[in-house]
């Protein structure tokens, strides 16, 4: 059963989405949070494996509660329900964290099975970045993507990179996704090809290399200086 938080600045709304999903397989409202202020405590305690954003009277406040709840939980499925379906708003919608975008003109008693099919990966649509974006410099990558991204294109697992960056493997993965979004690929190799190509990787930086705790100490050869001459 996937738990999953509504957060909204509707009482009207909010309920209207309990009661879409009070019967839906696989899916259970376990709590809401006032979508009017900040929501990052409230996320966080629910401990949610999806959260439902309504996009609310103001579109500002909307996207900041987005950023809020995927920095609270990076791992949860965030999903805006929204009447504006229009490209620049879906892209400022995804930028700031959210995965998918769900037009609010769905009939009511699909919403259950539509989010269930979403989290288990069975819909899936590319949405295409804006021809006019800046994306072959990479201006809409942050320091720390484009860093992981070069690390990516090394060939390091999320949980080495993790260990190099000192962070959480979570915490990686979280940033894979927004960067396999902002340069519209799909996974590790589309994206490696994407930064060669574009010129998007970060400088190499020397690493001291790993050597088990229980690994012998290397032994140097001493020779004779006529001998170390030749």
């Amino acid at each position: 059963m996937q738990q999953t938080i509504v957060v909204g600045d509707s009482v009207f709304v909010i309920e209207t989405i309990r009661q879409s999903l009070r019967n839906a397989a696989g899916v259970h409202v376990t709590g809401v949070a006032d979508g009017r202020k900040c929501v990052t405590e409230a996320v966080r305690g629910s401990g949610a494996d999806i959260i439902l954003v309504d996009e609310m009277q103001n579109a500002e406040q909307a996207l900041q509660r987005i950023r809020e709840c995927r920095s609270a939980l990076p791992s949860a499925t965030l999903i805006l329900l929204t009447m504006r379906m229009d490209h620049t708003w879906l892209a400022q919608a995804l930028n700031a964290g959210a995965e998918v975008c769900l037009s609010k003109s769905i009939n009511p008693a699909a919403l259950g099975t539509i989010i269930r099919e979403t989290v288990n990966r069975n819909v899936l649509c590319h949405f295409a970045l804006d021809p006019g974006r800046d994306t072959a410099e990479g201006s809409q990558l942050t320091v720390r993507e484009r860093e992981i991204l070069s690390l990516v294109s090394e060939g390091m697992t999320n949980s080495r990179i993790g260990r190099e960056l000192w962070v959480t493997e979570q915490t990686v993965k979280f940033h894979l996704s927004n960067l396999y979004r902002k340069l519209g690929v799909a996974n590790r190799t589309e994206a490696s090809r994407y930064a060669q190509l574009h010129g998007l990787l970060a400088p190499s930086r020397p690493r001291v290399a790993e050597v088990p705790a229980n690994h012998p100490a290397p032994v140097r050869e001493l020779r004779p200086a006529s001998l170390q001459a030749a």
